[in-house]
């Protein structure tokens, strides 16, 4: 986790009310950090079986024998050693490395390689696709474990983890990387993460979340072959995945790269607008960045379209029913405090800075269950929560919330830093 250029001349700290604002945002996240990682280790710790359980519900119901899914692992995995890189809280080592041994021991495929999409509450495996989604989250997660503990082994099978994604999900006649895979790598059928997605050989999501943690990887591993495929990444995202007409996301595509969906995801928009830009400036590549830069603050505007006057991001819409989701999910309002604190360093205009303070008084006024702990999975229109959803789970992890407070937290502290 880094800070991206900013341009803090663009604003003065002569303004005693801006660096109050920043500093009590800082404060609060914080706070709201300790809160989100105090909940995962009280209601997910499985203390019967290892690792974590597999699901809590809306109510804090604990679900002991529920799957248990690799992404959700790894995305623990990545908060805690994250976590404790800011803040050297030895409690959350501790749990990652708890995260760690279990992915060591019960997801990774020891035979085939790869990781295991699920296993059972026993840690047996359920489901052993290789979904390569999944596969980024375990390169992410391990990468950053190697850099809270500089664990060698955590190190190693980040690395041959991207090695088999490259081997067996890499597309050499057209670019890019296969959605998903047989537990031996053959060509599957059903190639969905979810079942909600379109059955298409190349997503958006897939390639976002390789790109970032092809970024992590690059932070302890300053492989040259590794930053070209950073770069290709990066690159096709601004060929094909960026809809140059409209500035959001393209979210499916078949594998010549000819488009499959005319869905826009106001999250997503917002979430790659700062993550794409990250990668450039993590490898060092100046003329990209600064093209990177221009396009980060048109897809920020672009995800901007997606805000409701309550300061809340909706869903997704769909173009050719002319449809809007009205539910305002958590993860959005999460990457919505960095996306528009992102856009407000690149360009010093402070309805962006607005905009982040708002995205996160929504979450503090709607997405904050005050009572049992952790955020809703999200609201209805009517600001309801939606209580058929799950508190942690599949898709539901200490990852987006966390990151959104820790980075929007790094963001600020080098902030101060630079006026002093």
């Amino acid at each position: 986790m880094q800070v991206l250029f900013s341009t803090v001349n663009t604003f003065s700290f002569q303004n005693n009310e801006m660096k109050e604002k920043l500093a009590e945002y800082k404060r609060e996240l914080e706070n709201e950090l300790h809160e989100i990682l105090s909940w995962w280790i009280q209601m997910t710790i499985d203390e019967d079986h290892g690792g974590f359980v597999g699901k809590v519900d809306h109510d804090n119901k604990i679900y002991p024998e529920a799957p248990k899914g690799s992404v959700l692992n790894s995305r623990i995995l990545w908060a805690f050693s994250s976590a404790y890189n800011l803040t050297r809280d030895r409690e959350y080592l501790k749990v990652a490395e708890r995260a760690f041994l279990y992915i060591a021991e019960n997801f990774i495929d020891k035979e085939f390689g790869g990781v295991y999409w699920s296993v059972d509450f026993t840690g047996k495996p359920l489901d052993a696709k290789k979904q390569i989604y999944a596969l980024a989250f375990s390169v992410y997660g391990l990468s950053e474990f190697y850099r809270a503990s500089k664990n060698e082994n955590a190190k190693k099978m980040a690395v041959y983890i991207y090695n088999d994604i490259l081997t067996h999900s890499y597309d050499e006649k057209f670019g890019g990387y296969i959605e998903a895979l047989t537990r031996d790598w053959k060509q599957a059928t059903d190639l969905r993460l979810s079942e909600k997605d379109a059955n298409e050989k190349k997503s958006m999501n897939t390639h976002l979340h390789l790109l970032e943690a092809f970024t992590n990887l690059y932070r302890i591993w300053n492989d040259g072959s590794l930053k070209q495929r950073i770069i290709e990444i990066i690159r096709i995202f601004l060929a094909h995945i960026i809809d140059s007409r409209t500035d959001h996301l393209i979210l499916f595509f078949d594998d010549e790269w000819n488009p499959r969906s005319g869905i826009i995801s106001y999250g997503h928009d917002i979430e790659a607008a700062w993550l794409i830009q990250e990668a450039a400036e993590t490898i060092g590549h100046v003329s990209l960045l600064e093209e990177l830069k221009t396009r980060s603050v048109k897809m920020t505007e672009a995800a901007a379209r997606g805000l409701d006057s309550d300061g809340g991001l909706w869903y997704e819409y769909d173009v050719s029913q002319q449809h809007l989701t009205r539910q305002k999910h958590s993860w959005p309002q999460a990457e919505a405090m960095v996306g528009f604190f992102n856009a407000w360093q690149l360009t010093g205009d402070e309805k962006f800075l607005k905009r982040s303070l708002q995205s996160w008084e929504f979450v503090k006024g709607h997405m904050l269950d005050k009572k049992l702990g952790e955020w809703y999975w999200g609201v209805n229109a009517d600001h309801s929560a939606m209580k058929q959803e799950e508190k942690a789970g599949t898709w539901k992890c200490p990852y987006h919330n966390s990151r959104a407070c820790m980075e929007v937290i790094h963001r600020i502290d080098n902030i101060f830093k630079e006026k002093k």
